[in-house]
């Protein structure tokens, strides 16, 4: 009687450990596709003589879709379940994939990106969140440090990975404009199909709480939740840098023309952020902190080292460096808001802590992109790195203090 009673039980948790996967397998193709086009811009610039201006507005489009879907979007999960705001993202993402196809040129580009950055929006929160509770699940006994591993390393690792895809396809397949977009299509429906099959994790309720657009603090801890979105802000700031401008600056200042290289470096970023995560699962928030802290500001002075001597080497380096700490604090700011929310509003909070992100992400890209029309690349980054080493000497203050 015993194992007949239990097997339906160990049936569902089965069904939750496999739905990990599949929501982990979306998350990653989802926040891949996501950044897919950045080797892809130099070819949109060369094609059509965009400047590195037109090139970070397009990427602003997509920040900018991001962060209005997480003030519109990103919090509604809780209220009608985790399943249907991800199949609803990556459906996005396959409107974004079909408009770069069907219509390639800047106001396509703008749309595209725009609808992608909305899609990924209503992943990034709701699937973290949906990974967490899966987990829970899954292994009620066990602690949530492999459920925020995985899901940094969905989110983190698909960032890198997208441009190396890219990159890869652009330069050794013919179409490069054209084959990225078609296999990541594949891609999107197959997650479309597993996510489609993973139990819900939220109960819906038949009346919902009144709709109200997500405020950038949410549910989040008070003070607790601004450091967390301070060192989320920092953090987003390098992965914009890498994901925007920085391709060109290889193909052009650092003579590397090759697609892949541009899509390798990007990639190394992404990599060492996603591998600093996973070093410190078991570290204090406050060591967390203080080596994300001290690691991007190190890797920042490298690349404006590599710029003024025109070196790919330490371009690399400073970029791996950055990307570690950006990961170091990224991983903190996560940590912090899943284990100090409910998990009734874990999903709004989650929501305000990407919104601060990837408001990181929009305004010091922008603020580059307009400084190299009157001041050259290496000046204007000069300048984006004091701001942002000045934030993180603020952001160890404050932990201090906390």
């Amino acid at each position: 009687m015993k194992a007949t009673m239990s097997s339906p039980a160990a049936s569902v948790s089965r069904r939750h450990g496999r739905g990990f996967w599949f929501v982990a397998f979306a998350f990653l193709v989802g926040m891949a596709y996501s950044t897919l086009p950045t080797p892809l811009y130099a070819i949109y610039a060369e094609r059509d003589s965009f400047s590195t201006f037109v090139i970070t507005i397009v990427f602003a489009m997509y920040a900018v879709g991001v962060a209005v879907s997480l003030l519109l979007a990103g919090h509604v999960s809780d209220w009608v379940g985790r399943k249907r705001i991800i199949i609803a993202a990556l459906g996005l993402e396959i409107a974004s994939a079909l408009i770069f196809l069907l219509w390639p040129d800047l106001p396509g580009l703008l749309a595209a990106r725009f609808i992608s950055g909305f899609g990924i929006g209503m992943l990034t929160a709701t699937a973290t969140a949906h990974l967490h509770e899966l987990h829970g699940r899954h292994r009620p006994e066990a602690s949530s440090a492999r459920s925020e591993t995985v899901s940094i390393a969905a989110n983190i690792g698909g960032l890198g990975l997208g441009p190396l895809i890219g990159g890869f396809l652009a330069q050794y397949v013919a179409g490069p404009l054209v084959v990225p977009y078609v296999v990541f299509l594949a891609l999107l429906v197959l997650a479309v199909v597993g996510v489609a099959g993973t139990p819900e994790t939220v109960e819906v309720l038949p009346s919902r709480p009144r709709y109200r657009p997500q405020r950038p603090g949410g549910a989040g801890s008070g003070r607790g939740f601004w450091l967390a979105g301070m060192a989320a802000f920092t953090a987003f700031s390098v992965f914009g840098v890498f994901t925007s401008v920085a391709p060109g600056f290889v193909a052009g200042a650092l003579h590397q023309p090759n697609r892949l290289a541009a899509g390798a470096i990007t990639f190394v970023v992404f990599a060492a952020a996603a591998l600093a995560q996973t070093a410190t699962r078991n570290l204090r928030a406050q060591v967390r902190l203080s080596l994300g802290s001290l690691a991007e500001a190190v890797g920042l002075l490298v690349l404006v080292w590599a710029m003024l001597a025109n070196s790919a080497p330490l371009f690399l380096l400073g970029g791996a460096l950055a990307g570690a700490g950006a990961g170091f604090l990224f991983k903190g700011a996560i940590g912090t808001v899943l284990a100090s929310t409910p998990a009734r509003s874990r999903g709004t909070a989650l929501a305000g802590l990407f919104l601060v992100a990837y408001i990181g992400l929009i305004v010091p890209v922008l603020g580059l992109g307009l400084a190299v029309t009157v001041v050259s690349s290496t000046a204007a980054m000069i300048g984006l790195s004091i701001i942002l080493i000045v934030i993180l000497a603020a952001l160890q203050v404050s932990a201090r203090r906390k």
